[in-house]
């Protein structure tokens, strides 16, 4: 035993009270703006189908489309391999998983379309449609076939039609509260925003509705697409998003980039409108740092080559769409649009991918962190956070399983859970 320390302080005790009651408010303000991430899943992709086109067997049906291209066009591992330039050791596992994911759950978001997929109809057209919607939606999560979320993109709160959009909305909601109340996975989209008022506005309305039906209050949340040059730059020069993130009072749950409207209103020329443009990397990273903290999750767009026709064309698209993909991930925009059946098998085969080749190195590390052992990288919580946001986003998909997590890592998922969130680890832990 060494020789015990003196302790000396020379600030009195008010002198902390004192500064701690001083940023009370701060406080206050850092927990209500920035809660962090929810710590739910977040899909990987968001599929859209015009209203009119969405049927009780969409989901069944595109995963039958996606695994029918699959046999025509990359029957086994090493074709599929081979087209996307997967390493050996990941092509089996990778191929059968993405077999085995369009099989079982083929979309894991699908938004019914009453926006540019749908068009201006004539108002009973509409109405019948998101009546149709909610039916539908309402059904597949009773008997089981539903995708974990589901729900609709109405058009969006500009003057011309902004009473067609709020009507389709309140079609589509009371048809689910008359069907048994609202799926835990509803998800409403709203498209176009241009200023934070119009988000505001939205806010009101889902008050209204929520009062209307004696829910509780804040149970409607929504995404906000960010489409145009204005989302990401006022006349006065600040972000348009972070405010309209504020405006959105906490309801907020994503800004989704929309790749050809944003790239159209910028200039870009047709052929030259992508999600790896710059203007869309800028846009995209303007929305990330908004994003950061609040619990709000960004969303990339889609690409408009469909993988159809002969094999050789098929095979282009598909690289195109990994490629994009795998970017995508690398800059952590972890969810993104598909827009056809033959743009899920690469969209899983990409995240798949990301996932399974790096998972036994963040096992690793993070097991070196929690046992505070050594080794080749010093970690920090937060790089903590980021490993186990990693493995858990892998696990929620489908790309790696908990017992192969568990076997490098020696955690649970409620381990990994506290990690990724440690307040709310901490929260479960003083339950106990």
């Amino acid at each position: 035993m060494g020789q015990q320390e003196k302790v000396a302080t020379s600030l009195a005790g008010t002198v902390s009270e004192e500064i701690s009651a001083s940023l009370a408010p701060v406080d206050a303000e850092l927990e209500r703006r920035y809660p962090g991430d929810p710590g739910t899943r977040q899909p990987v992709h968001t599929v859209y189908v015009p209203g009119d086109a969405f049927a009780a067997d969409t989901l069944r049906t595109w995963g039958d489309q996606a695994l029918a291209l699959l046999d025509e066009h990359a029957p086994d591992a090493a074709s599929f391999a081979a087209v996307l330039g997967l390493a050996d050791d990941l092509a089996e596992p990778v191929h059968s998983r993405v077999r085995a994911k369009l099989e079982r759950e083929p979309i894991e978001d699908l938004r019914v379309d009453f926006e540019d997929g749908y068009g201006p109809r004539p108002d009973a057209e509409e109405d019948e449609a998101a009546a149709r919607a909610a039916r539908l939606i309402a059904e597949a999560y009773e008997n089981g076939t539903a995708a974990p979320y589901m729900g609709i993109r109405m058009k969006c709160m500009e003057a011309p039609v902004r009473d067609r959009g709020i009507r389709t909305l309140d079609v589509f909601l009371t048809g689910l509260m008359e069907a048994g109340g609202l799926p835990d996975g509803l998800v409403l989209t709203l498209p176009k925003v241009t200023y934070p008022e119009q988000v505001g506005a939205f806010v009101r309305l889902l008050e209204a509705f929520e009062k209307a039906h004696g829910l509780d209050a804040g149970r409607l949340g929504f995404e906000i697409q960010i489409e145009t040059s204005q989302s990401i730059l006022a006349t006065d020069g600040t972000a348009t998003v972070a405010r309209m993130i504020q405006a959105a009072e906490g309801r907020a749950t994503g800004l989704h980039y929309g790749t050809f409207d944003y790239s159209a209103c910028l200039g870009v020329s047709a052929a030259y409108q992508a999600s790896d443009h710059p203007a869309a990397d800028h846009a995209k990273a303007i929305m990330q740092v908004a994003a950061a903290g609040t619990g709000v999750r960004v969303s990339d767009g889609s690409t408009n080559v469909l993988p159809v026709g002969p094999t050789a064309k098929v095979h282009d698209a598909w690289r195109l769409h990994y490629g994009l993909t795998r970017r995508a991930l690398a800059r952590a925009y972890y969810q993104g649009w598909d827009m056809h059946p033959g743009h899920i098998p690469t969209r899983y085969a990409a995240v798949f991918a990301f996932y399974r080749e790096g998972f036994e190195q963040a096992a690793g590390r993070l097991a070196r962190y929690a046992n505070r052992a050594g080794g080749d990288v010093m970690d920090e919580p937060a790089t903590a956070k980021a490993l186990s946001g990693y493995l858990l986003r892998g696990l929620d998909c489908g790309a790696l399983d908990i017992a192969e997590v568990a076997r490098l890592s020696g955690l649970t998922r409620a381990d990994l859970e506290g990690f990724a969130s440690p307040r709310r680890g901490d929260l479960t832990a003083s339950a106990q």
